[in-house]
C-alpha cells in the first residue's frame, strides 16, 4: 500500500491526462489525481462514460473535462493536446492508460486487423500522446509520463502475441524516451497495473474465445487480483516526483515503491528493473 499523503494534496495546480479514463483502471486514476489536486483531462471513446467520470471528479470538489476520442488516431491525439492546454493549460503529467487486448490465438490463426488493433491500442497510442505532450513539457522543462504496461510483456504467451508483444515494446519506449528526456527535468515510468477486474479483465476471464486460448487467466485474476485504486496511488505516487529517481524503470503495482525508492541507487547501479537479455 502506498500512502500518498503528506497532510495536503500533493498536486495542486498541476494538469494531468488520463487516457482511458472513462471506466476501470483509468477512472480509478483519473479520480486519484483529482483528488490530489490535479485538474484531469479524461481522453476515451464513450462519451457516456466519460461523463459519468467526470461528474464523480466534480462531486468530489475536483476540475476535470472529457474529451471523446481515439487515442491511437493521429489528428485527435494532436486536437486532444491543444484541447487540454486551452481549457486546463499546460500539461504536467501525463497517463497513458488506454489498451485493448483482444486479439486471441495462435499467431498464424489470429485476424491480422484485430492484431494491428491490440499493437495500435496499446504502444502507437502511447507514442502518439507523447508525441503530442512532452514539446510542451521539455519547453517548461518539467513533466511526468506513466505509462501502463504490463507484467505480460516480460514472458512470452504464445496464445497473446499482440498484447505481450506491444507491451514489451511500452517498456522499452519508456526506457528509451527517459533516457532522452532526463536533461529536461522529466521522469517517465512504465507500470504493471497487477489483475483488476475490468471490462477487458471479464472478456478475458470469461469470454468463450479467451477460455480457448488463455484459460490461465482466469486463475491469474483468481489468485492475484486487486482493486483499481491501488494503481490510482502508484500514479499518484509517481506523479508527484517523489520516485524520480526510478524514472526509466518497470514498476510493479505489488512492489513497495517507498522501498524501491530507497535502493534507487542500487537499482540503478545493478540495471535493475528494466528489459534485458541474459547472455
Amino acid at each position: 500500500m502506498v500512502n500518498t499523503h503528506d497532510h495536503k494534496q500533493l498536486l495542486i495546480g498541476q494538469v494531468a491526462v488520463v487516457t482511458g479514463g472513462s471506466r476501470g483502471i483509468g477512472r480509478a486514476i483519473a479520480l486519484a489525481l483529482a483528488a490530489e489536486g490535479a485538474s484531469v483531462a479524461v481522453v476515451a471513446r464513450s462519451e457516456e462514460q466519460l461523463a459519468e467520470t467526470t461528474m464523480l471528479i466534480r462531486e468530489m470538489g475536483g476540475e476535470a473535462i472529457a474529451i471523446v476520442g481515439d487515442v491511437s488516431d493521429r489528428q485527435a491525439v494532436v486536437q486532444m493536446a491543444k484541447q487540454v492546454v486551452q481549457q486546463l493549460g499546460p500539461v504536467d503529467i501525463l497517463v497513458n492508460n488506454a489498451g485493448r487486448h483482444y486479439a486471441l490465438g495462435p499467431l498464424w490463426l489470429v485476424d491480422p486487423d484485430e492484431w494491428l488493433k491490440d499493437v495500435e491500442g496499446n504502444l502507437f497510442s502511447t507514442f502518439l500522446c507523447m508525441h503530442a505532450i512532452m514539446p510542451g513539457m521539455i519547453e517548461r522543462r518539467q513533466g511526468r509520463i506513466i505509462n501502463i504496461s504490463s507484467g505480460a510483456g516480460n514472458l512470452p504467451r504464445p496464445h497473446s502475441t499482440a498484447y505481450t508483444s506491444s507491451k514489451a515494446a511500452v517498456t522499452r519506449l519508456t526506457e528509451s524516451a527517459a533516457i532522452s528526456a532526463r536533461p529536461y527535468d522529466i521522469s517517465i515510468f512504465a507500470i504493471h497495473p497487477g489483475s483488476v477486474r475490468t471490462a477487458m479483465a471479464d472478456y478475458l476471464v470469461n469470454s468463450e474465445e479467451a477460455n480457448k486460448w488463455v484459460p490461465e487467466f482466469r486463475t491469474i485474476y483468481d489468485e492475484t487480483e486487486i482493486p483499481a485504486e491501488r494503481v490510482g496511488e502508484l500514479v499518484v505516487f509517481l506523479a508527484s516526483g517523489k520516485a524520480d529517481l526510478l524514472t526509466g524503470r518497470f514498476l510493479n503495482v505489488y512492489d513497495d515503491i517507498q522501498e524501491l525508492v530507497r535502493q534507487a541507487a542500487a537499482i540503478q547501479q545493478q540495471d535493475l528493473y528494466t528489459l534485458r537479455l541474459r547472455q
